[in-house]
């Protein structure tokens, strides 16, 4: 790789790590190809991203970020995952690296947290953004059901009392 390649490399890098909200760093030696795409497949249907850098062009890039406390990670054959969803790369890394021994979690960081390894998995435990909108979401829908059969219910049983007098005033005609 030549100096100019290194360099946008470098680039490429520091702008994920401004734009991203949390970076998980693995080490993945012994992860066959299909393994590696398996990996990339489901942190890609998560809404993450996955690459495995050169060590020292990773910590050139992460120098001046917000990352940058997490540059002692990067020893040996090592992968990040990054995404704008706090969860979901944390998740996928968490539950590959239980089916799979050789993919060893190191750590990574969320904002200006350094996170260790039980804090990845704690992270991982967490619901997904998507799932707390839906959550959310349905927290506000409830409400309204509840306030919409209330509202139905007086002119209900008001309905009732009308029809029964007006049975009743027939019974007695």
């Amino acid at each position: 790789m030549d100096r100019a390649a290194k360099q946008k490399l470098v680039e490429e890098l520091r702008q994920v790590f401004t734009e991203t909200e949390v970076v998980v760093v693995v080490q993945n030696a012994g992860l066959t190809v299909a393994q590696m795409t398996d990996l990339r497949r489901q942190i890609k249907a998560a809404g993450a991203s996955f690459k495995v850098t050169k060590n020292r062009l990773t910590r050139l890039a992460l120098d001046g970020t917000r990352y940058q406390q997490i540059d002692g990670l990067f020893k040996g054959p090592t992968g990040i995952a990054t995404s704008s969803d706090p969860v979901g790369a944390a998740k996928v890394i968490v539950e590959f690296a239980k089916k799979n021994d050789k993919l060893v979690l190191l750590g990574g960081a969320m904002g200006d947290s350094k996170l260790d390894v039980n804090s990845v998995k704690a992270l991982a435990t967490l619901p997904s953004l998507d799932e707390l909108r839906g959550k959310i979401i349905g927290l506000l829908n409830a409400p309204a059901t509840k306030v919409a059969g209330v509202v139905q219910a007086p002119a209900s049983k008001l309905a009732r009392v009308f029809n029964a007098y007006a049975k009743s005033g027939e019974e007695a005609a």
